[in-house]
């Protein structure tokens, strides 16, 4: 390639200058005249719009590109440059913005102000690494500049300096790299011919320093190798060298060349189908999206690729072309942020790589806190710093935990800084104070009642304590946040255990009292939800330990008074939301085929009394039934009720001296029942039974209440519960953790069916007993026939189970394993022990 080929020609020049000023040409014709008049009046309407529309949000970056496109078009140079200067402020360019700027400045350049020019091509090709701008901005100093068209050592010095640069930033491209090689060798073969021919020393030097350049090209996985390789050794043969130009023989050149150029020969095909998927363009509009996404997906595959290869240079290369194609992709720039800081640790690269990546994402915080432990890793000045977290806070994040994770990056920052012995700089504590306070009044209104905000002031109260050696700071953060915040419950537990952790007892003691003398979250603690709900009582526990532990006992008599009436309203709030009715879903229809015998008792007195007078007659008429027929059936002591009928004694109790409440109406086939559980008993785990119960079923779900049985007399835990479920399938599943370990025990759980009857019960494993005495339990009503079966028979042949074994079945319970007896035919007669003996026999 030639200079013609590598410099932009004169006709491109000419063509960017009437693009830059395109003077409409004169014309008689009054018709065009007039529409060039309506175009302009047209244009110069959107202009107006489009600064409205940036002076009302800055950041729009479509409405900046479309500004200096219309600008461009009325040729308003002056406004074209403040509108690009503007948008560069904001943004980093692309490359074509830059190069469309450059080529524009550089149609109207002078030697006055070719220096005004360098220094747009450079902060060009800072924003992102191009190819053609790289080849402009050498093309420029070759034509414009004395020095470098005049080879003086100074110009023949910088631009061999610009080449170096140019090398590993845009000459390692694949498809496009050959372009900044070639040029570096047009340029130092245009000194060569500048040298005079009887200077054999110098021109020697000269030709070794472009054969050295020919051998780093060819080394290179670049397209077009080939031709590369041909055009050395027709160089080569100028030279003197015998070479055969058609042919790949090396023999006679360097072996390290030789087996340099096959390497990069094969690196360059394993890349070639890469290169082809990325390069794809000429898509309409219906498939740019898609092939925007596909694209991505292969410069994700081609940026692993080159990591595999182990090559940090060609790694970073192939980083940079993909921002540079992506440059708003977020999740691009934290990965190549993080492949920098994994590589180089430090340095110039890796914070300049940060500024890009911010000023292409500022709504990223993620970027900005790694770019604030950047500038720290480099040992940053404090001012620097400072000066790009103040940025970030000017930038709008989705969420309010990015902008406090800034604030805490910041605070670290500081802190590690301050208690390091090699810190240069000297820092005061009041910027860690400043920046805590900066950060509790802006996040404070908008993240209230979160546990991030206690984790900031639990920190600023700790950094003052431990820096700032301020004990009264660290309590005046507690006060200060409490007085705004008081409401939160896990902020009263960080203030009373820093106390405790210092050895404070009085002043934890004093903020106990103070925490139990407050109302949370609404009129009362009926205000509070179930997480406050369970710090509360996390607290009152806590007090309890707390004075047991480190007070007298009048400390620790005076804490269970308050935290006992505390704690029984914990329970009856618990109690009144797990009563709460529940509206069946829109659409589907209340399945209740019969009355429960909690919904007897919802209807009141009456249809109380008349189930208990049901009850009586139909004891009574069973006892005179079994008396005529002279038969004696196993019946309870009388003066001893079984543990099933104290189980509803003591919930009927429980319901009628409780606050009425209106309880959940749930289908009897949703209740699982529960036995063997492990009461717990102490103090200081009060009414913990129902949340262990809540927690082995969390897997299960579904849960909608739960209703622990209590002793009656003692009022303790009797390891029974009736757990209702929103449907029958997460019933069913529930029931498959029967056996399962809970607080060290294995329970029961079976399915709950009181519509069996109440006293109706069935043995697990009497089916086909032939025990005699089993049969004799067994009522004379049960066995009558009614239309041709006998009443167990209608009832699923269930038995009658009597005895003092019959806790362990509840009535409302079918023994886990049942099945139900095959029924004896009515002309079947029980065969006798000599006839099951004959039967034996026969066979």
């Amino acid at each position: 390639m030639d200079d013609s080929e590598l410099l932009v020609s004169s006709d491109q020049k000419m063509e960017d200058a009437s693009t830059v000023n395109p003077i409409p040409p004169s014309s008689d014709d009054s018709g065009e005249s007039d529409s060039e008049s309506e175009d302009e009046a047209e244009s110069n309407h959107q202009i107006e719009t489009l600064e409205s529309e940036l002076s009302a949000n800055p950041y729009n970056y479509d409405a900046y590109v479309q500004y200096i496109k219309l600008l461009r078009k009325t040729a308003n140079l002056e406004k074209l440059r403040q509108a690009r200067e503007a948008m560069s402020a904001m943004f980093p360019l692309s490359p074509s913005l830059w190069l469309e700027w450059a080529r524009d400045e550089a149609s109207l350049a002078s030697s006055d102000n070719v220096p005004e020019i360098v220094k747009l091509y450079e902060r060009g090709i800072s924003d992102y690494q191009s190819v053609s701008l790289w080849c402009d901005y050498l093309n420029f100093l070759r034509e414009f500049d004395p020095s470098v068209n005049g080879y003086t050592p100074d110009g023949i010095s910088k631009m061999r300096n610009l080449f170096e640069r140019a090398i590993p930033a845009a000459g390692f491209h694949v498809t496009q790299g050959n372009r900044i090689w070639e040029g570096y060798r047009e340029f130092e073969q245009g000194i060569l011919d500048t040298i005079d021919k009887a200077d054999l020393e110098e021109r020697n030097k000269q030709i070794q320093r472009i054969r050295s350049i020919f051998h780093r090209h060819l080394s290179v996985p670049l397209k077009d190798l080939s031709s590369t390789l041909i055009t050395y050794k027709a160089w080569e043969l100028e030279q003197g060298t015998d070479l055969d130009i058609g042919s790949d023989d090396l023999s006679k050149v360097s072996p390290q060349v030789a087996v340099a150029n096959k390497k990069a020969q094969q690196m360059y095909s394993e890349r070639a189908h890469l290169e082809e998927n990325i390069s794809k363009k000429d898509l309409s509009d219906t498939e740019k999206f898609q092939h925007f996404m596909v694209r991505m997906a292969y410069c994700a595959s081609y940026i692993k690729f080159e990591q595999t290869s182990g090559d940090p240079t060609r790694v970073q290369a192939i980083y940079e072309r993909a921002v540079a194609e992506f440059p708003v992709s977020s999740d691009l720039w934290i990965d190549y942020t993080s492949y920098l800081d994994k590589t180089l640790k430090v340095g110039k690269a890796i914070t300049h790589a940060y500024s890009r990546a911010t000023r292409s994402c500022p709504w990223t915080g993620d970027l900005w806190t790694r770019y604030l432990l950047a500038l720290e890793r480099g040992s940053a000045s404090e001012n620097d710093i400072y000066a790009v977290f103040e940025k970030s806070l000017q930038c709008t994040f989705s969420s309010f935990e990015e902008y406090l994770e800034l604030y805490l990056t910041r605070v670290d920052g500081l802190r590690r800084r301050m208690i390091s012995t090699s810190m240069v700089e000297t820092l005061d504590y009041s910027l860690i104070r400043e920046t805590f306070q900066q950060a509790s009044d802006y996040l404070t209104p908008q993240m209230q009642n979160t546990d991030s905000l206690v984790r900031l002031h639990a920190y600023w109260a700790n950094l003052e304590l431990n820096i700032g050696k301020d004990l009264a700071g660290a309590r005046g953060v507690w006060d200060s946040f409490l007085k705004k915040s008081g409401g939160m419950l896990a902020a009263w537990q960080a203030y009373i255990d820093m106390e405790v952790r210092l050895g404070h007892v009085k002043e934890a003691r004093s903020i106990y009292r103070r925490c139990y003398t407050r109302k949370f979250d609404g009129t009362g603690s009926e205000g509070l939800g179930s997480d406050n709900m369970t710090i509360f009582q996390d607290i009152c526990h806590g007090w309890l330990r707390f004075e047991r532990e480190r007070g007298a006992l009048e400390d620790f008599d005076h804490a269970v008074q308050k935290v006992t009436p505390r704690l029984e309203e914990l329970q009856l709030i618990r109690l009144q939301q797990e009563s709460a009715p529940v509206k069946p879903s829109a659409g589907v229809k209340e399945h209740n085929p019969q009355k429960s015998t909690r919904e007897k008792r919802k209807a009141g007195p009456n249809v109380e009394e008349e189930s208990s007078a049901k009850r009586q007659k139909s004891k009574g008429q069973k006892m005179n039934d079994e008396e005529a027929e002279g038969k004696t059936a196993t019946v309870p002591n009388k003066k001893s009720k079984s543990e099933t009928e104290k189980a509803a004694d003591s919930k009927r109790e429980e319901s009628e001296g409780a606050k009425p409440v209106k309880p959940k109406i749930f289908t009897d086939e949703c209740t699982a029942f529960l036995s063997n559980l492990s009461p717990k008993l102490s103090i200081y785990e009060l009414h913990a039974q129902e949340e262990d119960i809540r927690k082995f079923f969390s897997d299960v779900g579904g849960v909608a209440s739960i209703r622990i049985l209590h002793d009656k007399g003692t009022g303790k835990p009797r390891g029974l519960a009736y757990v209702d479920f929103v449907d029958d399938e997460h019933l069913a599943a529930a029931i498959a953790k029967n056996r399962k370990m809970l607080l060290g025990k294995k329970i029961s759980i079976a399915r709950s069916n009181p519509k069996k009857g109440k006293k109706d019960f069935t043995r697990r494993g009497n089916e086909g007993s032939g025990n005699s005495k089993d049969t004799s339990q067994v009522s004379d009503k049960a066995k009558a026939p009614l239309d041709g079966e006998t009443e167990g028979e209608k009832r699923g042949n269930e038995v009658e189970v009597r005895g003092k074994n019959t806790f362990a079945i509840p009535r409302t319970v079918k023994a886990l394993g049942f099945t139900t007896p095959k029924p004896i035919a009515a002309d079947e007669t029980p065969k006798s022990n000599d006839e099951f003996r004959n039967m034996f026999l026969k066979k």
